[in-house]
């Protein structure tokens, strides 16, 4: 469900078969996570603009820039430790093989120029150039991290700490090469049993596989 918070007022819903994993907002665009596809809505008339399909992705894993007229997606890709990048602005598709074991987590920069990427083998990070995948950093242990001020979640579980450096080295990237402000847009796994968009009563339902 799409809501208005001025008007109180639900002005858009989409309905799916299977269950919705995720959904990440982008300025004129709302992304659709299932587990197993992707869709891209235009965010004014609920206009279907790009599917594509991910290898398994129970938690949902997607992210999408945040800076008008630059439009970048990062998804999973069809095999283990694979990302796919989406440049919506030059419509170009790129295909990173990011780790040899399933991604655990990533985080894109708002701009969408960089990508951290975190294995679910063990604490390995890695920092990407999204317009040619190009590795500017590998980090194997959460203590070679630059401090950044943020948690390092805890020691009994991989996950969070996975997650928190991947964030750190994004923003120690950001900050380092691009002098960009502390802002990004982050990918956290989490499980939802089901997640809906909607439409209002003027539009007609839609429905997607």
């Amino acid at each position: 469900m799409i809501w208005d918070d001025y008007e109180s007022r639900c002005i858009g819903e989409l309905s799916f078969r299977s269950e919705v994993r995720a959904v990440r907002l982008q300025l004129d665009r709302i992304v659709v996570v299932l587990e197993q596809k992707i869709f891209v809505y235009n965010f004014a008339d609920l206009k279907l603009l790009h599917q594509m399909e991910t290898i398994a992705n129970p938690k949902g894993l997607c992210a999408v820039s945040q800076v008008a007229g630059s439009i970048v997606l990062v998804c999973p890709g069809l095999q283990k430790g694979q990302v796919r990048v989406e440049h919506y602005a030059s419509k170009r598709t790129k295909f990173i093989a990011a780790h040899e074991s399933r991604i655990a987590s990533f985080a894109l920069s708002m701009d969408g120029q960089l990508l951290a990427t975190a294995s679910s083998k063990g604490t390995l990070v890695r920092i990407y150039n999204t317009m040619d995948g190009v590795l500017l950093q590998e980090v194997l242990s959460p203590s070679l991290v630059p401090s950044v001020g943020l948690e390092l979640g805890t020691s009994h579980n991989p996950t969070p700490n996975l997650y928190a450096v991947a964030l750190s080295l994004l923003y120690y990237w950001v900050r380092l090469l691009f002098k960009a402000g502390p802002g990004w847009t982050c990918v956290k796994p989490w499980m939802q049993a089901c997640c809906t968009l909607g439409l209002s009563k003027e539009r007609n339902k839609v429905e997607q596989m």
